[in-house]
């Protein structure tokens, strides 16, 4: 029994992130209320890749204002997301989502309508509710609201203090260049993904509630902390999201530190981040199914400790050509007090990727994404390793988001073309064990096809 709860535990951990969360990009609705075009915040004119001027909009309690008329005022927007989803070798028959196909799925991913916009010069937010075509579930995805934010003079700077009530951590976060928002910036819902990640790749996205303060000094030095908490059983249930590796036990410290350098058209920032967190395993019934809902602390605890440190650089110059370079290290360390009979393993994450964009309109993206570790049996990989190695690249068209665009900017698309390659999958090279169906799988047969149409307005 133990050794179910030990494995149905912390594989949950990682198929967390098998099913992303929604992604919120530009809102139109965030455009017309500033009365600026969406090149102005995001790179690309797509997001979620922020300019320095995005990152104070969203610093800011998404209260800046400057549009005009009556729809700079109404805080609505919408967005579509369709997709098509082909793997180099078809997955194994009946475990594929129902209704799909083991291969060549063109699929209805998302259909999201936000509250976006400002309250008051002190109050802001967005609240994404989503629709999943693929699961048939309709659920709140991220949401990050600024209950209140102002700014000081000090020294004859600014500081800008304020709050965050949010979902997902890291969802709030300035730079997007951590977990919530990282690269790639979709992905496929069908296809597979290796099972082991870091808790804040998603462990706690949309069934959590965080509590943060932060300060942003000069338009440099950022600073926030805070803590996240499991609602109670009915809570999820009316967000329509359930536990993933369980329910935090009291409250999980988060912290975030970073400093940003801006210089002729270019930027650059470095920063750390912290999130520990003591679970209650999910509970597991007589047949080894979870209970929708439920965890347990009868037989202790676990807990997740993630360090991470993250960079990034910008340039934007004109707005002719742009080159964006970003990179996260995660390193998680767990101890299985209640799943794993106080056994301790590290897992460690590397992400970086660099972007090239021509007016905001044709992009390039090259990520690469490494996952290692001690072996854990609880991964229910072949030989116990989280071991995994994937490169991404990503071509993207997107022909409107500028001032000039038609209808801007309620009309807005982007199509994109993505292909991960994967050298290493889940502990193996060559072949390794599929968790939880024990079938023998290469990790090319892995590497995946994404189409994608975005419409957001």
């Amino acid at each position: 029994m133990t050794s179910s709860i030990w494995k149905s535990g912390v594989l949950a951990l990682g198929a967390a992130v098998l099913v992303p969360p929604g992604v919120a990009w530009a809102v139109p609705s965030f455009a017309e209320q500033t009365g600026q075009a969406c090149t102005t915040c995001h790179v690309g004119a797509f997001g979620p890749q922020l300019t320095p001027f995005g990152r104070a909009f969203k610093i800011g309690g998404y209260t800046q204002a400057g549009g005009e008329g009556w729809a700079s005022k109404v805080p609505l927007a919408a967005m579509v997301l369709g997709t098509f989803t082909n793997t180099a070798k078809a997955l194994p028959a009946g475990t594929q989502p129902q209704h799909y196909d083991t291969n060549n799925n063109p699929s209805l991913d998302q259909i999201s309508v936000f509250i976006a916009g400002r309250a008051s010069d002190y109050t802001g937010g967005f609240v994404q509710l989503t629709y999943s075509g693929v699961d048939n579930t309709f659920h709140v995805d991220n949401t990050d609201l600024r209950p209140f934010t102002t700014v000081f003079s000090l020294g004859g700077r600014d500081l800008r203090v304020g709050t965050t009530i949010n979902n997902n951590p890291t969802v709030q976060d300035p730079y997007n260049s951590t977990l919530a928002w990282g690269f790639p910036f979709s992905s496929s819902a069908l296809a597979p993904t290796p099972a082991a990640q870091p808790m804040l790749a998603g462990t706690f996205a949309t069934n959590s509630i965080g509590y943060t303060a932060y300060a942003w000094f000069d338009n440099a030095l950022y600073l926030e902390a805070g803590a996240y908490t499991t609602p109670g059983s009915w809570g999820l249930a009316r967000f329509g999201n359930d536990l993933s590796a369980g329910a935090i036990a009291g409250a999980a410290p988060y912290a975030r530190v970073a400093y940003e350098y801006q210089w002729n058209g270019q930027s650059a920032h470095i920063g750390a981040l912290y999130m520990r967190a003591d679970v209650n395993p999910i509970v597991i019934d007589m047949g080894g199914t979870q209970v929708p809902f439920q965890s347990s602390g009868v037989n202790g605890q676990d807990r997740y400790t993630d360090y991470g440190f993250d960079a990034g650089y910008q340039f934007l110059g004109d707005g002719t050509h742009i080159v964006t370079v970003q990179g996260l290290f995660i390193h998680e360390e767990q101890v299985l007090n209640a799943s794993g009979g106080g056994g301790h393993f590290g897992l460690n994450q590397l992400r970086a990727n660099v972007a090239y964009w021509y007016e905001n309109t044709y992009g390039l993206t090259l990520g690469w994404q490494k996952t290692w570790g001690a072996a854990n049996p609880a991964y229910g990989t072949g030989n116990g390793k989280p071991n995994s190695n994937a490169f991404t690249l990503e071509a993207d068209w997107v022909p409107f988001g500028k001032a000039e665009s038609f209808a801007s900017p309620w009309v807005n698309l982007k199509l994109g073309a993505q292909y991960i390659a994967y050298t290493e999958f889940d502990g193996g090279r060559g072949n390794y064990l599929a968790p939880g169906t024990g079938i023998t799988r290469g990790a090319g047969a892995n590497n995946t096809l994404l189409l994608l149409a975005w419409f957001p307005f």
